[in-house]
């Protein structure tokens, strides 16, 4: 239907990027390099088609920024703008959107991760901590993936889980940076590799002087002398299982709660590291511990003990350093944005190709957004932890449907776009999150399960059974049991 078209194509390509899926692509453009949505000389997507690279890439982007919505909703979003422009209509399946999808290059989305980090970061407010070296916060969490043998075979089973879970599990480790709530790199692994490694794997996202800030996960030897190797200092909680300390031993004491340490190489090698490496590692390496305690009313006193290579109590003290730590947690909620709001809690890749494809593209979605909250921080001088992330998501979503609806050309529409923008940003700032000081953020659901969950394949599932069923079973255990007693 299309081929007769020929250069019809290009001009119905041309014109749907001037009202393409809501403005999104006009703004948030900026965010990116201008070369990098290039179509390539050959190969896929080196042809005129409708979901070329660059209508696939943002049709995939708007489809993150709906709650990860169906395809079948973004292959109506273009049928609607082709009418608009009264063009020839195409198909209604979404079979062509996905095999665009599956065709874009994993290097351009891995670029594009990275630029839409590197232009949030240059407007993001300069960190005053610790003499305003980079902060960058890693954490791990797990993802579900669709039930398929290709997944089940890349992404299998730990051996400590009791039963067959209903999906695959995908473990994926984040590096965010800390001033502007970015992601700058991610690693993809199944639940037989531990966080650890996978952090080792982005050893390249880590140049000198960093500061990588982790949980308790993170506060050990072999972490900390591999970090000093790269010149690069660390920021975690000691597991007090792993190691305990004892402030009575202590090489030289800074403060109350504040001490010189001495870790000693263990005598059996980490399997994170090769022998070659392992025999690399120092014998031994001194840390500083610092133990402070959490007050809250109505709860218990917490105890906490930091670990970290900054040694000079003069150029870093302690206070700073708990402070940086503290700030970690509200990086943690970021998962959280990435998994609730955006819906990257459940992938729906059908390979793990693609699985890694849907990654890239809900972290690039998630830049995007963290870009026009850093724009309204910088704008109106708010601090930026208080601009409500689900917030800027659903704004910009209204705000771009309006700023479609802008009619002129020329000078006069980009004043128009201009300051429609410009009080996208003031509503932003204005709509500040309020201070909750103390506010937990409990790992539970609130809302009970209506039904049991679906924990097997359908075919094998046996229903709940009915109510009168139920009741004709438990009389009848009443009868056998009353009729057995004496």
């Amino acid at each position: 239907m299309l081929g007769p078209m020929r250069s019809g194509i290009r001009g119905a390509v041309r014109s749907l990027g001037h009202a393409t899926l809501s403005q999104i692509e006009s703004r948030l453009a900026p965010a990116l390099e201008n070369d990098l949505l290039q179509k390539p000389a050959k190969e896929a997507h080196s042809r005129e088609r409708i979901y070329s690279l660059r209508r696939t890439f943002w049709c995939w982007i708007w489809q993150m920024l709906q709650s990860y919505t169906s395809c079948r909703e973004v292959v109506r979003q273009v049928q609607a703008l082709f009418g608009l422009h009264e063009r020839a209509p195409i198909d209604e399946g979404t079979a062509a959107y996905c095999r665009a999808r599956a065709k874009v290059p994993l290097p351009m989305l891995e670029k594009a991760l990275s630029a839409s980090h590197r232009k949030a970061q240059r407007l993001a407010p300069r960190g005053t901590l610790l003499r305003g070296r980079p902060l960058k916060v890693a954490d791990g969490s797990s993802l579900r993936a669709a039930d398929t043998p290709a997944n089940r075979a890349a992404f299998p089973a730990s051996k400590n889980q009791f039963a067959k879970p209903a999906f695959a599990l995908v473990k994926v480790v984040i590096l965010f940076a800390l001033e502007s709530g970015t992601v700058l790199a991610r690693a993809v692994g199944s639940l037989l590799q531990g966080e650890l490694r996978l952090l080792m794997s982005l050893a390249s996202e880590l140049v000198p002087d960093d500061v990588l800030i982790g949980d308790r996960l993170y506060g050990c030897y072999v972490l900390a002398a591999w970090l000093r190797e790269r010149q690069v200092d660390l920021i975690a909680r000691v597991a007090v299982r792993a190691r305990r300390v004892d402030f009575r031993k202590t090489r030289h004491r800074l403060g109350p709660g504040d001490a010189l340490f001495v870790w000693t190489r263990p005598g059996r090698r980490s399997p994170l590291l090769t022998p070659e490496q392992w025999k690399a590692l120092p014998a031994e390496i001194t840390v500083r511990l610092i133990r402070f305690r959490v007050e809250k009313r109505g709860s218990r006193t917490v105890e906490i003990t930091l670990v970290t290579t900054l040694l000079d109590p003069a150029l870093y003290p302690a206070a700073e350093i708990i402070s940086a730590y503290a700030r970690r947690w509200r990086l943690e909620m970021t998962i959280d944005d990435l998994k609730t709001t955006l819906g990257m809690e459940m992938l729906r890749g059908q390979t793990p190709a693609m699985l890694q494809r849907e990654v890239l593209v809900f972290l690039i979605a998630h830049n995007f957004i963290r870009w026009i909250m850093v724009q309204a921080a910088r704008r109106d001088g708010c601090d930026l932890a208080r601009i409500s992330f689900k917030g800027t998501m659903d704004a910009f979503r209204q705000w771009s449907s309006a700023m479609s609806q802008i009619r002129g050309s020329g000078k006069v529409k980009a004043r128009r776009l201009t300051e429609l923008w410009g009080r996208l940003l003031q509503t932003l700032a204005a709509d500040a999150v309020p201070l909750r000081p103390g506010r937990e953020e409990p790992r539970a659901v609130k809302k009970p399960r209506k039904y049991p969950p679906l924990n097997r394949p359908r075919r094998q599932y046996i229903g709940r059974p009915s109510r009168n069923e139920r009741r004709r079973i438990a009389n009848a255990k009443s009868k056998a049991k009353s009729t057995a007693s004496p």
